[in-house]
C-alpha cells in the first residue's frame, strides 16, 4: 500500500535554492566556493558584536551592517545568532522579538548541496529563547515559537508553536494547550 505524501511543508522547500556541489567531498567542504572567505570573517565578526552588544539599537545597528532587514522596535536577544554565511536573507519586521541565544539560519550544508532562502520574521513575532529557525521559514505577524523550539516549517500569524519540530500548540486553556492526558 502506498502512503500519502505529506505537502503542508512544502512551501519552506519550495522557497528554498539548491546548490549542487562537485565531487566526493560535502558540500561544507566547499564553502569558499559559496561564499567569499573575507566575506564570511567580516559577516563573523558583526555576527559576534551583535550577539554581545550592551544595547539593543547597537545590536540592530549590527545587524543592518551585516544585510540583515532590520524593521523600527525590533528586539535581538543576547547571544542570538543571525547566519553568517547569508544574514542579508533574513527580514525582521517591526517590533519582533528574536531571544536569547535563538538562531536564525538561511543555508543548510549537505552531502551533495547546500541551500539557502530567507527567512521572514513577521511584525510583533516572538522567537523563544533557544529556538532555531530553518531556512525558507516565514513567521507570521503575532506568531510565537517557544523556547528550545526547531522550526522547520511555516508558522500561520496569530499561532503558537513549540517542540522538536515545531508544531501548532492546542486552544488557549491554562494548560497552554498541552495535553496532559485527562479527558474531560
Amino acid at each position: 500500500m502506498e502512503l500519502p505524501v505529506v505537502t503542508d511543508d512544502s512551501s519552506r522547500h519550495e522557497r528554498v535554492r539548491h546548490h549542487a556541489t562537485p565531487g566526493a567531498s560535502n558540500s561544507l567542504a566547499h564553502w569558499t566556493t559559496a561564499k567569499g572567505p573575507l566575506r564570511v570573517a567580516y559577516n563573523y565578526v558583526l555576527v559576534w558584536l551583535a550577539r554581545i552588544a550592551p544595547s539593543l539599537r547597537l545590536r540592530r545597528w549590527f545587524l543592518r551592517r551585516l544585510g540583515v532587514t532590520v524593521g523600527p522596535g525590533v528586539s535581538w536577544g543576547l547571544e542570538a545568532t543571525p547566519d553568517v554565511f547569508w544574514p542579508e536573507l533574513i527580514t525582521l519586521e517591526d517590533h519582533a522579538i528574536v531571544g536569547y541565544d535563538a538562531t536564525v539560519l538561511c543555508h543548510e550544508f549537505l552531502q551533495d548541496e547546500y541551500r539557502t532562502g530567507e527567512v521572514v520574521v513577521g511584525e510583533r513575532a516572538m522567537i523563544g529563547a533557544g529556538a532555531i529557525v530553518l531556512p525558507g521559514v516565514e513567521i507570521g505577524a503575532d506568531a510565537r515559537v517557544a523556547a528550545n523550539s526547531l522550526v522547520t516549517r511555516d508558522v500561520e500569524p496569530g499561532t503558537t508553536v513549540a517542540g522538536v519540530p515545531a508544531r501548532p500548540m492546542g486552544g488557549d486553556d491554562a494548560s497552554g494547550g498541552v495535553n496532559d492526558g485527562s479527558s474531560e
